[in-house]
C-alpha cells in the first residue's frame, strides 16, 4: 500500500480531529467546496475507468490494478468508475453478486493506492435494447416507436423516437421508478462502508423526449426541471435509507456543453454535488479548439449558475476532446485547466486507458500529447479555508494560501505532486512533511495564515 508507514504519518493522523474546518462561504456568488469527514477542503482530479465491452462473467475485466496504480503515480486521486445497471440487474430483482464483488475489487485497489472512487451509473443511448450499455432491456419501453442505428454518429441516436420514449417511461412509470431506486439502494448498501467511496453519480448524461415545437435548449430545461429533478430526489431518498454520509452527484443533460444553463431544481439533500460534463460539440466531431468562439467563457458562465443558486459544489464528471493533437489543443488544455480551477472542486477526464482516441496515455503508459498538462501540483485536502490557489505551468510554480483551522479543527494539508522533482516550502507557522515522491503534508499551527509554494526543480 502507498499509505505512509512513517512516524510522521501517525502524528498527522492523530491531528486529524473529526471536527469541521472552516468552509468556503456559501453566501453571494461563492460556490461551496467538497469536504472530507474531517472538514478539510478537497480537490478531486482524476479519470474515468470504464469497461463497456465486457459483460456477464467477464464484466469489468478490462479494468485492472495497473489502471489505478498508474493514475496515482501520475498524481491523480479520483476514479469515476463506470457501473452498468444491465450487468448489476440482468433480470428484474436479481442482482449479480459476482458483479458486486468485481466492483468491490476495484474499490479495494483504489483504497490501496489512496484513490477516491465516484460510482457512476452509466448509460449511453439508454442501453442494450439499442446496442449500447446501461439501462437493462427489461426496463426499456418504446411503445413500438422506431429506432435506426447510426454507429457513425452515436449521439444522434438519442434523438431516435424509441430512445426518447424509453427515457420518458424511465422517468414516469412508477414500477421503473421503484426499480431504479432499488438498484441504487443495493449499490449504496453494499459499498457505504468502503473507505475508497467518495459518492454516487446517479445517472450518466440523462436525456429525454422532445415535444413538438421545442428546440433542444427548451426541451433540455423542461426535462431537467420536470423529470430529472424529481428522479434525483427519489433516488437520493433511496440512497439515504442506507447511506447517510456520502456525496450524491447529479448531472444535467449534455446540452449544458453548448453553454445552456440547466433547468434542474433543488435536490433536497445536504450533500449534493453538481456534476456537469464539459464537452464541445465541434471538438467532439474532431475539430480544433477555436479561442475566438469563446466557448470556454460561455460554458463557465452558464455552468456556474446552478451551484451559485443552490449552494452546491461542482465536480466535472467528464471532459477531454477527441483529437488532442490539433494545433490549438495545447492552448485549450491550459485554458481549460485554469477555468476548471476557478469554479470546481475537481474533475474526471475521459478516460484512463492505454491507446488512442480519448485515452489519457499510450500503450506504454506515457501521456498522449498535451494531456500531460492535466498533471499539476494541487492540494488534495486543505485543513482550513482556502484563500487562493494559482499554478503557472510555464514556470512550474504552484501557490496555495489558506487560513488554517482553529484549535479544534484538523491540522494536516495534503499535496499531490506529479512526476518530477518538486520543492515544497511553507510560511506562516507551518511545517512541510514529505510523505512520498508524489505526496507532501503540511502541518500548520491553529489559526495561521499559511502560504505553500511548490516549485518544479
Amino acid at each position: 500500500m502507498l499509505r505512509t508507514t512513517l512516524v510522521a504519518g501517525a502524528l498527522a493522523a492523530s491531528l486529524l480531529a473529526p471536527t469541521a474546518a472552516a468552509r468556503a462561504e456559501a453566501g453571494g456568488d461563492t460556490i461551496p467546496v467538497i469536504t472530507d469527514e474531517y472538514g478539510r477542503t478537497l480537490t478531486l482530479r482524476g479519470w474515468n475507468l470504464t469497461d463497456k465491452t465486457n459483460s456477464g462473467d467477464a464484466a469489468l475485466s478490462g479494468i485492472t490494478e495497473k489502471h489505478i496504480r498508474d493514475m496515482r503515480a501520475k498524481g491523480f486521486n479520483l476514479a469515476r468508475l463506470v457501473v452498468l445497471w444491465d450487468d448489476l440487474e440482468p433480470r428484474p430483482g436479481q442482482y449479480s453478486q459476482g458483479y458486486l464483488r468485481k466492483i468491490g475489487r476495484v474499490l479495494d485497489w483504489a483504497e490501496k493506492y489512496d484513490v477516491k472512487v465516484l460510482i457512476d451509473a452509466h448509460q449511453d443511448v439508454f442501453g442494450p435494447a439499442f446496442g449500447s450499455r446501461g439501462i437493462p432491456a427489461w426496463a426499456t419501453r418504446t411503445d413500438g416507436l422506431p429506432f435506426t442505428p447510426n454507429p457513425d454518429d452515436w449521439f444522434s441516436q438519442y434523438f431516435e423516437p424509441a430512445v426518447q420514449r424509453a427515457f420518458t417511461h424511465l422517468y414516469e412509470d412508477e414500477d421503473l421508478q421503484r426499480a431504479q431506486a432499488r438498484m441504487w439502494r443495493v449499490l449504496a448498501d453494499r459499498f457505504k462502508d468502503h473507505p475508497a467511496v467518495i459518492g454516487y453519480d446517479l445517472i450518466n448524461e440523462p436525456m429525454g423526449e422532445l415535444r413538438e415545437g421545442e428546440d433542444l435548449a427548451t426541451a433540455a430545461r423542461r426535462i431537467e426541471r420536470d423529470q430529472l429533478t424529481p428522479m434525483y430526489n427519489r433516488i437520493a431518498d433511496a440512497v439515504r435509507s442506507v447511506d447517510r454520509s456520502h456525496w450524491i452527484f447529479v448531472e444535467p443533460t449534455p446540452i449544458v456543453g453548448e453553454g445552456v444553463p440547466t433547468g434542474l431544481g433543488r435536490i433536497d439533500d445536504p450533500k449534493i454535488v453538481y456534476a456537469p460534463h464539459f464537452y464541445n460539440s465541434g471538438m467532439e466531431a474532431g475539430t480544433d479548439y477555436d479561442p475566438a468562439a469563446r466557448w470556454l467563457e460561455n460554458y463557465e458562465e452558464a455552468v456556474t449558475l446552478y451551484p451559485k443558486e443552490y449552494k452546491v459544489p461542482v465536480v466535472v464528471g467528464e471532459w477531454g476532446p477527441l483529437n488532442n493533437s490539433l494545433p490549438n489543443m495545447n492552448r485549450f488544455y491550459r485554458e481549460a485547466m485554469a477555468s476548471l480551477g476557478r469554479y470546481s472542486s475537481g474533475w474526471a477526464g475521459w478516460a484512463w486507458c492505454y491507446g488512442g482516441g480519448y485515452c489519457a496515455v499510450d500503450a506504454a503508459g506515457a501521456f498522449r500529447v498535451n494531456k500531460e498538462l492535466t498533471a499539476e501540483p494541487y492540494a488534495e485536502a486543505v485543513a482550513g479555508t482556502v484563500r487562493s490557489t494559482t499554478y503557472d505551468p510555464g514556470a512550474g510554480v504552484y501557490r496555495l494560501s489558506y487560513d488554517s483551522a482553529g484549535r479544534r479543527g484538523p491540522r494536516v494539508t495534503e499535496l499531490s505532486l506529479p512526476p518530477g522533482d518538486w520543492r515544497v516550502t511553507a510560511r506562516g507557522g507551518a511545517l512541510v512533511l514529505r510523505k512520498s515522491p508524489g505526496r507532501a503534508w503540511v502541518l500548520a499551527a491553529p489559526g495561521a495564515r499559511v502560504t505553500v509554494t511548490v516549485t518544479r526543480g
